[in-house]
């Protein structure tokens, strides 16, 4: 069963990108909320979960499968000198609209309105793109120089369950906001 798995996987390569990232994702995000908001099993927010899997698997994953098939058609080799041009490409082209997308659908997803979408974007894209700016080339520049083509995407979602972990921060800066605004209010 696992060599069938694994040879449907090879045959439908974006298949394994949608998959880790549905899986990291959401871990993601359970790092975050046992961190920065001290829940544990029994009072994670499982819905949020089931958001980040969501978004993982059919926004993240399929976008970086194509992102990385680009970036190997632009600039082919492991080359380091290829290896930080793709870096620092994608944090210029993809990166902005990545976490464009991320605030912007998440916002959605959560039954919030499209100018709360807008407004969550403007609040906090710049916040979380100078955070970007500095893991991302690292840790981009890493997999590009040392894993292969085939498992750069799945090697990018493990990196990235650290990054979902920091957007599951940002989006709870709302969250935290909110109630400090409700304390100062009621203190008056």
């Amino acid at each position: 069963m696992l060599k069938r798995l694994i040879a449907f996987t090879n045959e439908h390569k974006i298949l394994r990108g949608m998959a880790s990232y549905a899986i990291l994702w959401p871990v993601g995000n359970l790092i975050q909320q046992t961190v920065v908001e001290k829940k544990n099993f029994n009072t994670y927010d499982w819905k949020k979960c089931l958001r980040f899997s969501i978004y993982g698997a059919f926004i993240m994953g399929p976008t970086m499968f194509l992102w990385m098939r680009f970036t190997a058609t632009i600039w082919p080799g492991r080359s380091f000198k290829s290896s930080i041009s793709k870096a620092i490409t994608e944090q210029f082209t993809y990166d902005p609209a990545a976490i464009c997308t991320f605030l912007f659908l998440m916002t959605l997803f959560e039954g919030k309105s499209t100018e709360d979408a807008k407004q969550e974007v403007k609040d906090k894209f710049f916040d979380t793109y100078k955070v970007g700016a500095v893991y991302w080339p690292i840790a981009q520049t890493i997999n590009f120089k040392f894993v292969s083509a085939k498992n750069q995407v799945v090697c990018t979602s493990f990196f990235s369950m650290m990054w979902s972990s920091f957007l599951a921060y940002m989006k709870h800066l709302e969250i935290e906001k909110k109630s400090l605004e409700k304390v100062k209010t009621v203190d008056k």
